[in-house]
């Protein structure tokens, strides 16, 4: 106990300046962020934006979908030369069938996938980075139609291939995943496709980062233009709980701490710790408001994933066909970025996933120690399976706070802090040599040793 104690006296002395985390950056993510570039996302968003169409069922070999399904792979074999073998990149093709909805009858489409694999053998975790790069006008089943898709989601779509370039050429312990979906517009196609493979197949996904709609600063209606922030949402129920999860979920009062807001919590806190004025909004909403996006399935499937949108939609120029209307421009057009914005929030996203996929595994069997009325709060767990933790973070906040607020160093397997467990919420975290962290777990409560 004294151990622990004196433990927790030098990690809050050293860690804690008036009430504040002390800002801790990894010089290599740090390089690498400083790599993106505003005019590197615009070109990309500019040449997604000049196929006439990008609809899923769009077939035009020269000006459609698959002519912009091809720009992409070639930018992706073009960055996986500099991975020294480790990234491969190909056009995943499947069938949609019919639904008598948004898609008449059974369709040809295609996922463009980069793998950059892991340099730990023993890691099979599988990190997704995402976006969709079909495009509709008002009509959704116009397939013909000019639907430049700028913002929606040629945004997100930039950011990915973004992202490739740059992390290419750098070795992480887990496979990172680029996806660019097909099929969303038409109801989550081609990520239903993915997020079914992976666990038809036993993937190891230890996270979805969706990013959709992430490159306009500036509302309609409203006439907010803000680009000082962004948001993530992320499930607070989990899609796919079971019984026994969702009697624990209760029994503990956790129903602000499912996987995926462990997820969004991380993401705040690595993009704010990178990003300099820039706030990451944490939105409790699996989605916005009865919409929803190409991280449902995988959730559904019981996968951590977060979706990552802009703050303020500007709706002129989103689900619009192009045109000019009472001296005002509708349609998604390339024009109406702001691509500082969209460099931001794609500098969030390279923070957290180069931090997750260096990091250890989470840890295992985590417990809180409820065998004895008490004051202070025990709490045991054991190493991760996947990867060595040079150590481990506890994370404790209060009740009515949405973020940890101070984090405890212990190399043990177990520390005891002098809180009460009825005030405060606890979870562990692992960390790795390099200072990556893992996301946190959240402990069950431990009423006898086994």
């Amino acid at each position: 106990m004294r151990k622990n104690l004196y433990t927790i006296f030098l990690v809050f002395c050293s860690q804690m300046v008036f009430g504040q985390t002390t800002i801790i950056r990894n010089s290599e993510i740090a390089k690498m962020i400083s790599e993106i570039s505003s005019d590197s996302l615009e070109h990309h968003v500019r040449m997604l934006a000049s196929f006439n169409s990008r609809h899923t069922l769009s077939i035009d070999e020269e000006d459609g979908m698959p002519a912009a399904q091809q720009y992409v792979l070639s930018k992706f074999n073009h960055f996986a030369k500099q991975s020294g073998g480790r990234m491969t990149a190909e056009i995943e093709k499947f069938v949609i069938p019919g639904d008598d909805r948004r898609i008449p009858t059974d369709s040809p489409a295609a996922n463009v996938m980069a793998t950059l694999k892991g340099i730990n053998p023993a890691d099979d975790r599988i990190f997704i980075i995402s976006a969709h790069m079909d495009s509709r006008n008002k009509d959704v089943m116009d397939e013909k139609g000019a639907s430049p898709g700028a913002n929606d989601n040629g945004s997100g779509t930039a950011a990915v291939i973004e992202l490739a370039r740059i992390m290419a050429s750098h070795q992480f312990s887990a496979t990172i995943l680029f996806v660019a979906f097909t099929g969303e517009e038409q109801g989550l196609k081609g990520a239903t496709y993915l997020a079914d493979k992976a666990k038809n197949e036993g993937w190891n996904i230890g996270a979805v980062l969706n990013n959709d709609i992430i490159g306009n600063s500036s509302s309609s209606e409203t006439l907010i233009k803000d680009n000082l922030m962004m948001r993530v949402f992320s499930e607070t129920i989990p899609a796919a709980e079971t019984e026994q999860e969702a009697t624990i979920r209760k029994y503990i009062n956790a129903d602000n701490d499912s996987k995926s807001r462990q997820l969004a919590r991380y993401i705040k806190e690595h993009g704010e710790r990178y990003v300099d004025q820039f706030e990451v909004k944490l939105i409790y909403r699996a989605d916005r408001f009865l919409r929803g996006g190409d991280q449902t399935p995988f959730a559904k499937n019981g996968m951590t994933a977060i979706r990552i949108s802009e703050m303020n939609e500007n709706f002129l120029h989103q689900h619009e066909n192009v045109r000019m209307e009472d001296g005002v421009q509708y349609g998604d057009l390339p024009d109406f970025m702001d691509y500082e914005y969209l460099r931001k929030v794609t500098a969030v996203n390279l923070a957290s996933l180069a931090s997750l996929a260096d990091s250890p595994d989470q840890p295992l069997e985590v417990k809180i120690d409820v065998r004895n009325l008490s004051n202070q709060t025990t709490l045991l767990w054991k190493a991760p399976k996947i990867g060595k933790a040079k150590g481990y973070f506890v994370l404790m906040r209060e009740t009515s706070s949405s973020m940890w607020e101070r984090k405890f160093w212990t190399t043990d397997t177990s520390l005891t802090l002098p809180y009460s467990k009825d005030n405060y919420f606890f979870a562990i975290q692992s960390v790795a040599e390099s200072g990556a962290e893992g996301i946190p777990v959240l402990p069950t409560p431990l009423f006898k040793l086994n």
